[in-house]
């Protein structure tokens, strides 16, 4: 017996060796290869087998996005490489070379992916994934979701929420004696009632609309996780989030078809889609055709998601940066209440129309530059399918990352960037919405640019127009409380810590 553990022992020893020569080996391997996608780009002279930098950026995304929007800036190149999870990166800061890859999203150049292992996270049935003709098809019908029409109907259910929100952060504040409390969360909760009341209306039971939050938590949890797919993680329990959440989407598509075939009226966005949905059904089988793509039931719920995914975190960012801006802007603060006063009452009893809503021209303005200003989704991840020409002088590699920096291009162009300066937006003479158009990203550009762009901003307009008007509010200010951190968009690092009161004598309700 000792013999043979002696044999053993002997055996690994002769064997280690080979072992670290392995490892060297496919440390240097990896450094070459690495090298070679990384060209005349700057990037760490060495990456950390297979990891590559992924710790750093979990530990603080942050500082880690900073250094490389740093490292791109110093070199002049407006680009910078890194290695993340074995795969190579390259960020984009030059707003120029983001509205290449923006416009050339297609099989054979870049594939947007929303987040660097979305494909497994958000499903098969995702507009991100698609191109060409199926793409654009899809969007035409998606179309009708947006119409002013729509957005009216929208903005109803939109204030009912935020109102009875507002309420309950009053309550909150009354009881608690005043104190400031953070209004991300808050906001988060807010926002989710919102789309699930705008998007699936009627369709979602009580205990519907809490199974959603709990999925959805878990899938925010996964999206900052470290991927790995196995029992007991965050990401295997995001993904299994998000298949629970499309299947009672898709739930709420079917009922919603026969709700619409009946001769029902719309009532929230999946009943306007549907109403178009059906009637090209009934032509299809009229004329003796198979029934129009992505018309399944699951599928839909799948898109319905992809909606949900870019209100929510996205919509919850704006909010705490408009609270924390207006706090600091106090002259745009007052102006804001002017503008909406003149147009709307908290004793009116009735709800903010579209035609206010337009006339608010400074808060739309506002608005605009809260999103510029803090561009919620700093990065739009791509990968290149195929060796992209990006440059005259670099060529993104197959299979690389790519992360065009949307938050770099709104300070790019912009006189003064860094001030938070609503008139750019506002003011005739200067029209910065014109002159620097390809600067501003928030939305997106190209194909995959985004649909519900006037939808969210007016869920922004909407909200800063009935927070300044029922509430007084003052933000509890400490040192560094609106260093932007990843939430997983970006937020104020206090979570917009706030005092509270509430400013009309009669609170609104309709």
């Amino acid at each position: 017996m000792a013999a043979e553990s002696l044999s053993g022992f002997l055996d690994i020893r002769a064997a280690a060796p080979f072992l670290v020569a392995a490892v060297a080996f496919y440390f240097l391997v990896e450094q070459l290869s690495y090298h070679r996608k990384k060209g005349p780009l700057p990037g760490p002279p060495l990456v950390v087998p297979f990891l590559g930098s992924v710790a750093p950026m979990i530990r603080d995304p942050t500082g880690y996005w900073d250094a490389q929007a740093a490292r791109a800036k110093k070199s002049g190149a407006g680009l910078a490489a890194d290695f993340l999870v074995g795969r190579f990166i390259v960020f984009i800061r030059d707003s120029e070379l983001s509205q290449r890859v923006f416009a050339n999203v297609r099989p054979d150049a870049f594939h947007l992916i929303g987040h660097p292992f979305g494909k497994k996270l958000f499903g098969e049935h995702n507009l991100i994934y698609m191109f060409g003709e199926e793409h654009k098809d899809l969007r035409r019908r998606i179309a009708p979701n947006f119409t002013p029409r729509a957005l009216s109907t929208y903005a109803a259910l939109q204030q009912r929420v935020i109102l009875a929100h507002l309420r309950r952060w009053l309550d909150r504040s009354a009881a608690e004696g005043g104190r400031a409390f953070p209004i991300r969360v808050p906001c988060r909760d807010m926002n989710l009632e919102t789309s699930q009341t705008v998007f699936a209306g009627p369709y979602l039971t009580g205990e519907a609309r809490r199974r959603f939050e709990r999925d959805y938590n878990l899938f925010n949890v996964g999206l900052m996780a470290l991927p790995v797919d196995l029992p007991g993680f965050a990401f295997r329990r995001a993904r299994q989030g998000v298949a629970r959440l499309v299947r009672t989407l898709g739930a709420c598509a079917r009922e919603s078809k026969a709700r619409m075939r009946a001769g029902g009226e719309p009532e929230c966005l999946v009943d306007y889609w549907m109403q178009d949905t059906l009637r090209e059904m009934e032509e299809a089988a009229a004329a003796g055709r198979p029934p129009p793509a992505h018309t399944d039931d699951e599928e839909i719920g799948g898109f319905m998601f992809d909606f949900l995914f870019a209100a929510q975190d996205a919509s919850t960012s704006s909010l705490c940066w408009a609270v924390s801006a207006l706090d600091a802007h106090p002259e745009v603060l007052a102006r804001v209440r002017a503008e909406v006063s003149a147009v709307w009452s908290p004793e009116s009893g009735e709800p903010i129309t579209a035609e206010e809503i337009q006339a608010m021209r400074y808060t739309q303005a506002v608005a605009r530059e809260v999103v510029r200003h803090r561009p919620p989704a700093t990065l739009v991840p791509h990968i290149a399918g195929e060796a992209f020409e990006l440059t005259e002088w670099y060529t993104v590699p197959k299979g690389a990352i790519v992360f065009p920096s949307v938050y770099e291009s709104s300070f790019q162009g912009f006189p003064e960037a860094e001030a938070f300066d609503p008139e750019r937006f506002f003011s005739e003479s200067r029209r910065e919405d014109v002159a620097f158009k390809r600067n501003f990203l928030a939305f997106g550009a190209g194909p995959h640019q985004c649909l519900g762009q006037r939808y969210a901003l007016n869920h922004l307009v909407l909200f800063l127009a009935l927070f300044v008007s029922v509430v007084d509010f003052r933000r509890e200010r400490t040192p560094g409380c609106d260093d932007p951190v990843y939430m997983p968009t970006i937020v104020p690092k206090d979570g917009c810590a706030v005092h509270l009161a509430q400013r009309c004598a009669k609170f609104p309700t309709f």
